[in-house]
């Protein structure tokens, strides 16, 4: 297939384009490079796509909605991966306008796309925070979610809503995947994993919020690539509306504190603890009913924790003692030759 990944750069699109290109497809990945953590990393994650000639990179904002329709027009995808997003539970609560260009207008300008140029497929990322505060475990997608408790959060019921409207009206085939708590090597430095990582090998104290009792369905990247794949190659049917929902996570709450003791051990060093309270737009557990996706892909993110923490460890002790690296070299030329490799 020729794929068009939204959010290459960023930490799943980076990953999910390594495993396309790997079994053969046609990546072409667009990705804006903003600055809502170092764009180094981001352009440290394109270097690395290099090796794969499959892979193309075109620096683009979705908010220019010509441009992405010049782009649907040359290329004729057969399926999009929709990645790109303002992540983040809490700086949506004093930056709330991203969440709106970037996830909402921004996601409109993917569904325009897809109407005006068809595609075999659109599977596009929700999030498990959609499900806000249910204390209903584990989550279910025939659960109520019209009780977000973040703007992050209602961005990502938007698509979901968007989505289901442009598959009703216009017959796009989508599927959208509430990701759960991803983590591992080339992790966003805002995470936790990253953050408790370097704060305790720098002797720092860590943040720990509810005194540690919060359960979150840690989802090994890998496992979302292989998940997200599985979604991506058997489109919806078409008779009805060709629209599907899902959760994606290992189906498992682990408790932060036991989180925190796991790399703790594999560190080989105690964090220095600061208890806090639980924080405006954070959730006390999530938990992924795995059940439909598992009956109608055959597949269930199976990764330990205890591996996936190594797997990333080994990953972030490279990273920091390989240094500067040269900044990507972005092709900027007229529209019609717009599309250059990251090499």
């Amino acid at each position: 297939m020729k794929v068009l990944i939204t959010g290459m750069a960023g930490f799943i699109g980076f990953h999910l384009a390594r495993h396309l290109a790997a079994r053969g497809d046609q990546v072409v990945g667009i990705d804006n490079l903003n600055g809502y953590y170092d764009p180094a990393l981001k352009e440290r994650r394109l270097i690395e796509l290099r090796v794969f000639p499959g892979i193309r990179f075109v620096k683009m904002d979705l908010s220019d909605r010509d441009e992405l329709m010049e782009l649907f027009s040359a290329e004729g995808f057969d399926a999009v991966v929709n990645l790109a997003a303002q992540a983040g539970v809490r700086y949506s609560l004093t930056n709330p306008e991203p969440y709106i260009t970037t996830n909402i207008l921004g996601f409109l300008s993917v569904l325009e796309a897809c109407r005006a140029f068809p595609v075999g497929h659109l599977v596009y990322a929700s999030s498990s925070s959609v499900y806000g505060s249910n204390a209903k475990i584990p989550f279910n997608t025939a659960d109520r979610v019209d009780q977000p408790a973040s703007l992050y959060a209602a961005s990502k019921k938007s698509n979901e809503l968007m989505a289901y409207t442009y598959s009703q009206q216009f017959g796009v085939p989508s599927t959208g995947l509430r990701f759960f708590s991803v983590y591992g090597p080339w992790g966003r430095p805002d995470m936790a994993l990253f953050l408790f990582t370097d704060a305790i090998l720098k002797g720092r104290p860590i943040d720990v919020f509810n005194a540690g009792e919060m359960y979150r369905d840690f989802t090994y990247v890998d496992d979302i690539c292989d998940g997200t794949i599985r979604a991506l190659d058997l489109p919806p049917p078409q008779q009805g509306v060709p629209y599907r929902l899902y959760n994606l996570g290992r189906g498992q709450g682990i408790r932060l504190l036991d989180f925190i003791e796991e790399l703790e051990h594999q560190l080989g060093r105690q964090a220095k603890k600061n208890f806090l309270p639980i924080q405006p737009g954070d959730v006390p557990s999530t938990w992924a009913d795995m059940g439909d996706f598992v009956r109608d892909f055959g597949f269930r993110p199976g990764t330990p924790l205890s591996e996936g923490i190594a797997r990333f460890l080994r990953w972030y002790t490279a990273y920091q003692e390989e240094g500067e690296v040269p900044a990507v070299n972005f092709y900027k030329g007229p529209r019609a030759t717009l599309y250059k490799s990251v090499s």
